[in-house]
């Protein structure tokens, strides 16, 4: 196997062995970024001069026999991460010159976990998006077709993993943004808890709904690393103190007696015959594995997707209000007055897709409205929690399509923003209710890769970690790489 056809595990074993060093790794990395750069657009900056220092560090460490587990082994952060020294715009013209003064904690802890940045991937703009189209540096493209979308918004950190780029990366899930472009890149996505991992440094886009997660290519990659991301940040006042566990200790714990629920609105009209017999299929692998499958029903989850654009709009209409021209950002040109700086500023800063957002957000939360229209879906989000909730009562995982198609065309939904928004159809109850999730490749349809997503209860990380991972043992659909990357 090639060095970066290997998982973040066996980089992370390689390195202990003296195989490769650190430095070799990032210079095979960043050599493949800049391959790739004209082809894919990933990335929105590359730090090639930082890696490079970070990594000969990382091998000083690894000599002493110091540093972590994964100390030296390369990584890319979504662009919505503040990052110190480095620009940091969140795929939007608004932050286009902004170098943040400060590292997000996560970017610190994966930092003294010995992780090696080589630069900001691309993304939807603000993270909003659910194909990576909306982002000021042009659209990021899928490594498996690249005429079609990666999925959004974290687009940019799906498509460098899959194509093996970089062997992990950051990314953020709002309504599914982790997990449905790893979905449609082939690769492993994890969103945990709301509140497992700080939120200081991760630009905002919906408060409530926002959490930082990792893309790799396997489950066991992901246990490694969110080990290193999870805990309490006294910073982030939606942080919750609790241990973290040692996910990779119940890594191998066996399926026997362990009790699925399928989600029957998941399998409802809408989701491709073929994705749907990719999902049946990978059923059957749990089956064998000592797993049993019981239908379950969240019946307030249809209404996930009208609750969700109310509640982030609203949202991300009082966050992005900061951004008006004054004290950092997009500023006008010779403005006439006050009022012509914010307008300005603003419309040429944001893009459509953010403005249509900000608008809609706006007019939820205004007089006369809020009672109707965000109170209201305050409170389905409080039913599809309810049903999450009794639903894990009866079983231990829940399970379903991540999408409910394979990759589609860049441009074939943009003038649509509604069959846009209907993507995330299945991921979006997993962030109403605050609940971690994973989404693992299952198989293709149409020659192009589907995911399963698994969903469990809060806190409950460990045994998403464990249930993702038996997959993977039986089958290598994680391990496949795109054609032109291999």
């Amino acid at each position: 196997m090639s060095i970066h056809g290997k998982t973040l595990a066996q980089l992370a074993a390689g390195l202990r062995a003296k195989e490769f060093s650190s430095v070799e790794l990032a210079r095979l990395f960043l050599s493949r970024i800049e391959k790739s750069q004209p082809v894919l657009n990933a990335f929105v900056s590359v730090t090639a001069e930082q890696a490079l220092a970070a990594a000969a560090a990382a091998d000083k460490q690894l000599a002493a026999g110091e540093g972590s587990a994964i100390t030296g082994v390369p990584l890319v952060h979504k662009d919505i991460f503040c990052t110190d020294g480095v620009l940091t715009t969140c795929g939007s013209r608004m932050l286009s010159n902004f170098v943040a003064p400060y590292d997000a904690t996560v970017v610190t802890k994966l930092k003294a976990a010995g992780l090696v940045m080589l630069g900001k991937a691309n993304m939807d703009e603000f993270a909003m998006g659910s194909s990576n189209e909306t982002s000021y540096y042009g659209p990021v493209r899928n490594p498996w077709n690249t005429a079609l979308v990666p999925g959004g918004s974290s687009g940019g950190s799906a498509a460098a993993v899959a194509a093996r780029l970089s062997p992990v990366a950051t990314a953020t899930d709002t309504g599914g943004s982790i997990r449905q472009p790893a979905a449609l890149c082939g690769v492993t996505g994890f969103k945990p808890t709301y509140g497992r991992v700080s939120r200081y440094g991760m630009i905002a886009f919906a408060s409530s709904l926002d959490q930082a997660g990792v893309i790799t290519a396997s489950a066991e990659d992901a246990a490694l690393v969110m080990q290193a991301m999870s805990g309490f940040d006294p910073k982030d006042s939606t942080s919750v103190d609790t241990p973290v566990p040692d996910y990779a200790a119940e890594l191998n714990k066996p399926l026997a007696g362990l009790k699925i629920g399928l989600l029957k609105e998941f399998f409802d009209k809408g989701l491709d015959p073929e994705n749907e017999q990719r999902i049946r299929e990978a059923l059957k692998v749990y089956e064998k594995l000592g797993a049993t499958l019981r239908e379950v029903s969240l019946p307030s989850l249809p209404l996930s997707v009208p609750a969700y654009y109310v509640v982030a709009p609203a949202e991300c209409s009082s966050n992005l209000a900061r951004f008006d021209g004054v004290r950092f950002g997009h500023r006008a040109e010779n403005p006439k007055d006050l009022l012509d700086l914010y307008k300005r500023s603003r419309g040429e800063g944001f893009g459509a897709e953010v403005k249509r957002r900000i608008m809609t957000g706006t007019y939820v939360l205004s007089a006369g409205y809020y009672d109707a229209y965000y109170l209201k879906a305050q409170r389905v989000r409080r039913l599809i929690a309810d049903d999450f909730a009794r639903a894990f009562k009866e079983v231990d995982v829940v399970m379903g399509p991540t999408a409910p198609t394979v990759a589609f065309p860049i441009g074939a939904k943009t003038a649509d923003p509604i069959t846009m928004y209907l993507n995330d159809i299945y991921t979006i109850g997993a962030n109403l209710a605050g609940l971690p999730a994973v989404s693992i490749p299952c198989g293709f349809a149409q020659g192009l890769p589907v995911g399963l997503q698994i969903v469990g209860a809060h806190f409950n990380e460990s045994r998403l970690f464990n249930v993702a991972h038996a997959y993977q043992r039986e089958t290598d659909w994680h391990l496949r790489l795109p054609e032109a990357f291999k």
